[in-house]
């Protein structure tokens, strides 16, 4: 196996390298940089991730990152979700099942533990025949940012009226 150049591993994120290649990836900038992006920026875009590895290492090709981001989620390092009407996100955090909450207006994107544990969390009532190993699960709201922000209550604009 190709070992990364003293460079790469610099510049590698925590535990980035070896993870890297344990899944059998050979150490590169491109890998390095997106993985760091993606632990600075939980459920990124590809533009977002792009824009980040630019900032961080230079110049780096649109395909290059799209083609590591395939390469990663296919190594199982990289969680990719499709939240309906949204570009796909990424994400590092593999291994545990668990689902998101999703910003109808502005599209943040939060974590939300499965309420079981283990996977599938959910049950349904009839599987086909399919061994289930997952159930995706998507929250849809406002965030905290974007809900509308309550009016006073009418006492207190009254109080606020008799005053002046």
């Amino acid at each position: 196996m190709p070992r990364s150049s003293p460079a790469a591993e610099r510049r590698a994120p925590d535990d980035a390298a070896p993870a890297l290649r344990d899944a059998g990836l050979r150490v590169t900038g491109p890998r390095l940089g997106v993985l760091a992006a993606l632990r600075a920026h939980p459920h990124a875009d590809a533009d977002t991730v792009i824009t980040a590895v630019r900032r961080r290492q230079g110049s780096v090709s649109v395909q290059a990152v799209y083609n590591v981001l395939a390469a990663l989620v296919d190594a199982g390092l990289v969680r990719r979700i499709e939240p309906a009407g949204s570009p796909a996100r990424f994400e590092v955090r593999v291994g545990d099942n668990h689902h998101h909450i999703v910003c109808r207006r502005c599209g943040a994107t939060a974590d939300v533990d499965c309420a079981v544990g283990r996977r599938p969390c959910l049950t349904p009532t009839e599987t086909h025949g399919y061994a289930l190993d997952e159930a995706e699960v998507t929250f849809w709201g406002l965030c905290p940012r974007c809900q509308p922000r309550r009016a006073p209550r009418a006492n207190t604009a009254r109080r606020k009226e008799r005053r002046t």
